[in-house]
Parts: structure tokens; C-alpha cells; sequence
């Protein structure tokens, strides 16, 4: 990939240079002077990316005077200006990233690299549409979120399938914080901001490639944000996902919206969680009451209790009678190995992968896509999700 670099101070361009020459695949070339000042881009050989520092109005403007000449040609942005509305400036320009100024020269080479990734081939429409998997809370902390997302990291298989893990959960999610560190580049809104262009380039830069093979589409940081997302936004974001990936994991939250309801409604399959309390099965109620007004069939909804553990004064069995529910998921309760794995932003199988939760879950990504996992010959659940395929 070649790569112009350009900022107004050599220390930055000695820095990034530096930097940069330990990735073989980007070619780099610094132009050292304020981005207002740079008329010509192309100049013999076109880049493929631009790494531009701006300091000041003047220098955004240059940019975007040179994004609209140059369209073939994706931006990362460093800036001191990191509001909401600079940041969907960027984007509508063709800014893939924006990096906080100043930006050290691991953060620049780290940007480039993300961009590296996102440039393996990814064609929408070239294979069959992927499945789609929504996962609902009953209530409020039933963990449907770390499930969400420990299953995507699973279903991903280290690289062997393409995920997209979308959280969907616009007002308050944070699934994309139960598997990196890393700060979204984007998020659900702003692509709803820029529907009418929407392709898998887009889609694309808008995700953080959080491991191999998983892509994650965050939620608005501001609340105030989810009134920007209709029912339409969704439904072309998902099937521009499935044209992309093998699996959609979709977080749906808890609240029922027309929102929500369109991402169950795409679902191959909902898993719908809660735990083994009364108001967990109170509330669990009302959504299997939900599910059937939206004719949803049985083998749709697939129900987990989530933090599961024996000898509980309420049972599986009473709450199937209560639900009337024909088969159960359950994923243990262990909440040090949880609370590790959220508090660090590392999937649950990277941090404990013996732990029985990581066991359970890696049983259920087995069950959907056989492979995805060290099989797990004999289990039941296998079975089941191969039977209602």
C-alpha cells in the first residue's frame, strides 16, 4: 500500500518514516509542509493512502478540497479537533480514521496496519448471504451482551470465517468493549448519516478489526444518537453485512423498538437471555408473549440462562412449565472469570479458555457452525441447531 505522509513537522514525518519501515507491505513517502500549502496529490504515482496532520481550519478545507479531487484516495486524519461533528465532517469526506494529535508513531504505523487488514478482499455478494444471530436481554444484566460478543470472537475461529459482531444496543451499548480495547472508529449512526452511500467500503471502515476475522460495528458513544437510526438503516446495514461475512452477531439490547424489532425480525435465530430469578422469568415471559404476537416459529428463539448454576430455589424445569419451553441453553456461572474477561476487553477464550464458560460458549458456536471450535462430539446441542437449520 502506498503511503503519502503529511504534516507540517519533520520530527513527525522523521518519526512516522521510522515507524512505517517496519511494515514491508506500506510503501511511504512524507511531504513535509502544512496541508493548506499541498496543491498537487498525485504526482507521478498515486497513493493509495494519506496520512494528513491538520492544525488548523485551513488545513481541514485543503482536505476536503483534496478528498473531492482525489475520491479513489482514503484519508487518515490526525487533528486536535475531536468533536462529534468534526469526526462526521471526516467521514463524509472519505476519512477512514482519525488519530488524536499529536499521534506517536506506533499509533500512525497501528492505523495503517488496520487499514492493511481492511483492505483483504472483501466482496459484497460473494458467497451466500451470511447467517444472522440477534441476541436479546429478558431484563436489564442478564449478560446477553458478553455472549454476544464471546460468541462472535468463537464463530470467527482465529480467522477461519469473517463476523461482523453490530451493536445494536443505540442508546447504552458498549459490546464492542467485551473484546478490545481499542476505540471504534465509527459507529452504527454515522453510517445511518451516510445510508445512500452505503457499500462494503464503507461498511468496512466504519468497523474495528478487533481480531482476525471479527469486525465489530459499535454504538453511538451519545445516547441522543439512537433517534438517527430507523428500521431502513438497519435492514441495509445487515444486508450489506451479510454480503460481507459469514456470520452477523447482532446485540438488539434490551429495549423493544422498531429498531430492535427489525434486527429480530432478520434474525435467523434469537437468542433470547435470562437467569433463573423471578423477575428474569417475569420479564422472559412477556418477550415469549412478544415473539408470538410477531408470529416468530419456535425453532426461532433459542432461550439461554445465562449464569446458571444447580441446587438454584428456582429450576429449569420451572421455568420451561412457565414458558413452555421445550429445550434450554445454560452458560455457568462463573463471575471471576467474567468480570476478568470484561474488565480487560478480552474475550473469554483468549483469557480462560478452560473455564466452563468458555466451554459452554465454545459448544454453542460448535453447534451453530460445526468447526468453529475444537468439536465436541455427543453433545446434544449439536444436534439440536443441526436439526432446525
Amino acid at each position: 500500500m502506498k503511503i503519502k505522509l503529511i504534516t507540517p513537522d519533520a520530527r513527525h514525518a522523521e518519526a512516522w518514516m521510522s515507524a512505517l519501515s517496519a511494515e514491508p507491505a506500506l510503501q511511504a513517502h512524507p511531504i513535509v509542509r502544512p496541508l493548506r500549502d499541498v496543491n498537487v496529490l498525485v504526482n507521478g504515482s498515486r497513493p493509495d493512502m494519506v496520512v494528513a496532520e491538520t492544525m488548523t481550519p485551513q488545513d481541514f478545507e485543503a482536505l476536503e478540497r483534496l478528498a473531492a479531487a482525489h475520491p479513489e484516495v482514503d484519508y487518515v486524519l490526525v487533528g486536535n479537533e475531536l468533536s462529534p461533528e468534526f469526526l462526521m465532517r471526516a467521514m463524509r469526506v472519505g476519512v477512514r480514521e482519525v488519530l488524536p494529535a499529536p499521534a506517536s508513531a506506533e499509533a500512525v504505523l497501528a492505523a495503517l496496519r488496520r487499514q492493511l487488514r481492511k483492505r483483504a478482499p472483501v466482496q459484497a455478494g460473494a458467497h451466500e448471504p451470511g447467517r444472522v444471530f440477534a441476541f436479546v436481554s429478558c431484563k436489564g444484566g442478564s449478560g446477553a451482551t458478553f455472549a454476544a460478543a464471546n460468541l462472535a470472537h468463537m464463530l470467527a475461529d482465529g480467522g477461519q470465517r469473517r463476523v461482523a459482531l453490530i451493536d445494536m444496543n443505540l442508546q447504552f451499548g458498549d459490546a464492542a468493549l467485551f473484546v478490545s480495547s481499542e476505540r471504534p472508529v465509527s459507529n452504527v449512526a454515522d453510517v445511518a448519516h451516510n445510508i445512500a452511500r452505503l457499500d462494503a467500503d464503507l461498511l468496512r471502515s466504519a468497523m474495528n478489526q478487533v481480531a482476525p476475522g471479527l469486525w465489530v460495528l459499535a454504538a453511538p458513544d451519545d445516547p441522543a444518537h439512537a433517534a438517527d437510526v430507523t428500521p431502513a438503516h438497519v435492514e441495509a446495514i445487515v444486508h450489506m453485512a451479510q454480503g460481507m461475512f459469514d456470520f452477523v452477531v447482532i446485540d438488539a439490547g434490551r429495549s423493544l423498538s422498531a429498531v430492535s424489532l427489525q434486527a429480530l425480525d432478520l434474525a435467523d435465530r434469537v437468542f433470547a437471555v435470562l437467569q433463573l430469578t423471578l423477575p428474569f422469568i417475569r420479564d422472559g415471559k412477556r418477550l415469549r408473549d412478544v415473539f408470538r404476537s410477531l408470529d416468530y416459529p419456535e425453532d426461532k428463539i433459542q432461550w439461554i440462562v445465562n449464569r446458571y448454576q444447580k441446587g438454584g430455589q428456582l429450576t429449569l424445569e420451572d421455568l420451561q412449565k412457565t414458558l413452555g419451553l421445550r429445550q434450554v441453553l445454560t452458560l455457568p456461572n462463573q463471575y471471576e472469570v467474567v468480570a476478568a474477561s470484561v474488565n480487560q476487553g478480552v474475550p473469554v477464550d483468549s483469557i480462560a479458555p478452560g473455564s466452563a464458560i468458555a466451554r459452554a460458549l465454545r459448544e454453542l458456536a460448535e453447534a451453530i457452525a460445526p468447526g468453529a471450535a475444537q468439536p465436541q462430539r455427543g453433545k446434544w446441542l449439536t444436534g439440536l441447531f443441526r436439526a432446525t437449520h
